[in-house]
């Protein structure tokens, strides 16, 4: 009898391959207690850092307004709407992209196109439901042009917004979701590679970074190694709340 935990992992193409393991997650975090390693500049750290003292103490009423009138960066001239967020604003779970692309940027809402379909997959597999106990975010409020990378002027820009985003929230475990979406919180270089598998922290915050959905969809090769990270967040998220 197939269970929706399997017909889940079916659909994110991982499947059967996972019952022949006892375990997925990396040794280091079962045997290891929950430590968590702030991240430390080094040559190379990007300086992502805007005058935008205004955002802090903002609610969210105000703080929408000023994403939804922000002119700041020259990513307002093309966009339909910025994308402040969605979820559950007092979450556990905070998981953080890169930037709206074109059906988001229509919408209004992060992660609503194909890769957002992968990411509600992926959420089902490891127990969580996008608005419950989940919110969900990117690094950049506006769509680049042809869904290009954002400019690290245009990070830097949006970083104060994201910042007050996790103040209200308050998460205890914040999942950064490809190298952009990780490097803005880490305020330095990061290869998904080598990131992946260990315990950040921002500001005292649990991090933990994984592969993007969008990327999943074109290295499906890397979708198990994404399953590895989903166990590893589920796990770390237990060893936080004490179960």
């Amino acid at each position: 009898m197939t269970t929706k935990r399997e017909q889940t992992l079916s659909e994110m193409g991982l499947g059967p391959i996972w019952k022949l393991r006892a375990s997925t997650l990396p040794a280091a975090a079962e045997e290891a207690p929950l430590t968590v390693a702030a991240a430390e500049p080094e040559r190379g750290t990007l300086e992502l850092r805007a005058d935008q003292a205004h955002v802090a103490g903002t609610s969210w009423e105000a703080l929408a307004a000023e994403v939804s009138a922000c002119h700041q960066c020259r990513l307002c001239e093309q966009r339909k709407q910025a994308v402040l967020g969605v979820g559950d604003v007092q979450a556990d779970w905070l998981f953080v992209g890169e930037a709206p692309g074109a059906e988001e940027d229509q919408r209004g809402e992060p992660f609503v196109g194909q890769a957002g379909k992968l990411l509600d997959n992926m959420l089902a597999a490891i127990d969580l439901v996008r608005g419950r106990d989940v919110y969900i975010a990117n690094a950049v409020k506006c769509r680049p042009p042809e869904n290009r990378t954002p400019a690290t002027e245009e990070i830097a820009t949006c970083r104060p917004y994201l910042e007050r985003q996790i103040e209200l929230i308050q998460p205890k475990l914040i999942v950064a979701l490809g190298r952009p979406a990780a490097q803005t919180l880490l305020q330095t270089e990061v290869k998904i590679g080598a990131a992946r598998g260990k315990l950040h922290a921002y500001k005292n915050i649990p991090l933990i970074v994984s592969y993007h959905p969008a990327y999943l969809l074109r290295t499906l090769l890397d979708k198990a190694k994404a399953w590895e990270d989903l166990c590893f967040m589920k796990q770390t998220m237990k060893a936080l709340k004490g179960d």
